[in-house]
């Protein structure tokens, strides 16, 4: 009895660690091959290569940019040099759509044109804006107009104009609230109508003047979320009354969501509707980090691209090829 007292604790604590050492095996071979998956999945997903071609000053260019860590590199070598921050905002841009959307094909053109290599990243919004107002990256894009009233998430105490500088204007598209089919609503036009309502905006974004000013009040109640997509599922499951946003990335972001089933994009999409009249039309721009020692250089170089582009016609026939080219493909 004593011997088998001795031997039992001994067989017992042997079996126990090697069943722990068979369970933290497993836990690091299923680690293991989750972020092989995950690694996989990412590189066949997001293009190796995008192209750029467009005319301009009677010159033909085709421009290829080559896929780096999900960063693309566009006419590498040149001896001027500019960075870029971005965000997923389809059908305007995006890392996976057709072309990755007119917005990328011309701001590529435009930089490219004058001689840069060009340096775009895609991040959160929230990040975007972290980069370019810190100085990490040159330029960050699409922007709406920004207010010099509105004030910095980044750096406390400061204007977001303290940091950043907008170009000259390309085309944008409306901005609007959007609410539930079956919800009444007040709003004719007049923002304050809504005094108090429960509203859904993304982080970070500039709406609307008007909108803005009233929301940094407190006019509204506001809720904050991190895309489009999550705004618009919050107003169908009626965790919000209204989101605002563009009603083409709104209802493109429902459509291609990776993460929803065909029922319940199908039963977001009917669920919500545009609200008349629409807040108003919203050019874009890009925003150039004052960060930058030469960024009244920068600006100007962009701003004169852009005033050629649009004179010559080469903004147009940039969004139109974009446009047609890629209406013929499932997104």
């Amino acid at each position: 009895m004593p011997v088998l007292a001795k031997v039992f604790p001994a067989l017992f604590l042997n079996r126990l660690y090697s069943t722990c050492f068979f369970l933290r095996y497993l836990l690091f071979s299923v680690f293991f091959l989750s972020n092989t998956l995950t690694a996989a999945i990412s590189t066949s997903t997001n293009p190796k290569t995008i192209d750029v071609t467009f005319q301009y000053m009677g010159k033909d260019y085709h421009i290829q940019g080559k896929n780096i860590n999900n960063t693309y590199v566009f006419n590498a070598g040149a001896k001027k040099k500019v960075s870029l921050s971005t965000l997923e905002w389809a059908p305007y841009i995006g890392q996976n759509i057709c072309k990755q959307g007119w917005v990328q094909q011309l701001t590529v053109a435009l930089l490219t044109s004058q001689g840069y290599e060009v340096t775009v990243s895609f991040y959160p919004w929230a990040r975007t804006i972290s980069m370019a107002e810190k100085g990490r990256v040159d330029i960050l894009f699409p922007e709406y107009f920004i207010e010099p009233t509105a004030p910095s998430d980044v750096i406390k105490g400061t204007k977001r104009t303290d940091h950043l500088a907008l170009s000259s204007p390309i085309p944008g598209g409306p901005i609007a609230l959007l609410k539930r089919k079956d919800f009444k609503t007040p709003f004719k036009g007049d923002l304050t109508a809504l005094k108090g309502q429960h509203i859904g905006v993304v982080r970070g974004y500039q709406n609307t003047p008007e909108f803005d000013a009233l929301m940094d009040n407190g006019f509204f109640r506001i809720d904050n979320s991190v895309d489009d997509l999550m705004n618009a599922i919050k107003l169908s499951k009626n965790r919000v009354d209204y989101i605002v946003g563009a009603p083409s990335v709104i209802f493109f972001s429902i459509k291609t969501g990776k993460h929803l089933s065909e029922k319940m994009k199908k039963t977001t999409t009917n669920s919500i509707e545009v609200v008349e009249p629409p807040l108003q039309y919203n050019n874009l721009y890009y925003a150039v980090s004052k960060k930058n020692p030469e960024w009244k250089v920068l600006l100007q170089t962009l701003n004169e691209a852009i005033a050629s582009f649009e004179k010559g016609g080469t903004t147009r026939q940039i969004i139109n090829r974009t446009k047609n080219q890629c209406n013929k493909l499932p997104q």
